[in-house]
């Protein structure tokens, strides 16, 4: 499943590419896709005649805003995408052959479009109104914690949302209402930089776990972003290209392979039904 870096490389992307040119029109190939409105009629009409001004990221959702051609409306209504397992937004010539798991497609001026491309069919999209809350429509939004690159995102806030579980660190890192965004990939690899085993309750950690795991969070996450995300499955970024990411992780699907600080075999385990790879000596 794409995690925070990488839906973040898919908004920077978009964000280069589709800003200030006008939605002609699109297709809806499946209809579960689009969750909201209760029509594809409605998503196509509601997207159409509209320029995309900003591309957001909230957690591992993409959110965005529209302004309308029309002088009419005023006020910008958003287009909201989750790529959940295996979607991809593709930036396209509408000439490009139909790949069979395209789901939804958004035409543009000049020949072009946003393709989203989905072979699980799990991702999602919304078209939120105008005079609509977006948290009402996408409310998974209003259960997001806080973002690891916001203010909000410290020591503090961290050993504070930990002090009272009894689940596993790495169970918890999982948890969108504790860290918006963060997932298996780069639970494993703050993990390793922290030096916790992926099993230690966090009720456990002490203060300067705590304080080592914080800014191991956000340099894995930054680390992975400024090398276009992990190419795993089938992501790609709008411009269909892999991330790089993987062949630089410490611990991450390196099973058996020797620890890249002490040449311990890295090991895999389980945890609540996911995998998670550590290194005994460097991890305790």
């Amino acid at each position: 499943m794409p995690e925070l870096p990488e839906v973040e490389t898919v908004r920077r992307g978009l964000n280069q590419l589709t800003l200030n040119q006008q939605i002609t029109g699109g297709d809806v190939l499946l209809h579960r896709t689009v969750v909201y409105p209760d029509s594809v009629e409605k998503f196509i009409e509601g997207i159409s005649k509209t320029n995309i001004t900003t591309w957001h990221r909230y957690g591992k959702y993409l959110l965005a805003s529209l302004s309308p051609v029309s002088s009419l409306c005023s006020s910008p209504s958003y287009l909201g995408v989750h790529l959940r397992m295996t979607g991809q937004l593709l930036w396209l010539h509408r000439s490009e052959p139909l790949h069979k798991h395209t789901r939804v497609r958004i035409f543009f001026e000049n020949s072009l479009e946003l393709r989203f491309v989905d072979q699980r069919t799990f991702g999602t999209m919304w078209w939120v109104e105008p005079e609509l809350e977006v948290e009402k429509v996408i409310t998974g939004l209003a259960k997001l914690a806080a973002d690891p690159f916001s203010p909000e995102f410290t020591v503090a806030y961290l050993a504070d949302k930990l002090k009272n579980s009894r689940r596993p660190i790495k169970t918890a890192l999982l948890d969108q209402s504790i860290i918006a965004g963060l997932g298996n990939i780069y639970a494993d690899e703050a993990l390793f930089l922290s030096g916790i085993r992926p099993e230690t309750l966090c009720t456990n950690l002490n203060r300067g776990q705590i304080e080592k795991l914080h800014p191991a969070i956000i340099q894995v996450l930054t680390k992975s972003i400024e090398a276009g995300g992990t190419t795993f499955s089938n992501f790609l970024n709008v411009s269909g290209v892999n991330g790089n990411y993987g062949g630089e992780a410490w611990v991450y699907n390196r099973a058996a392979q020797p620890c890249r600080v002490c040449a311990t075999p890295i090991q895999r385990t389980r945890l609540a039904g996911r995998s998670s790879h550590f290194c005994a000596e460097c991890q305790k």
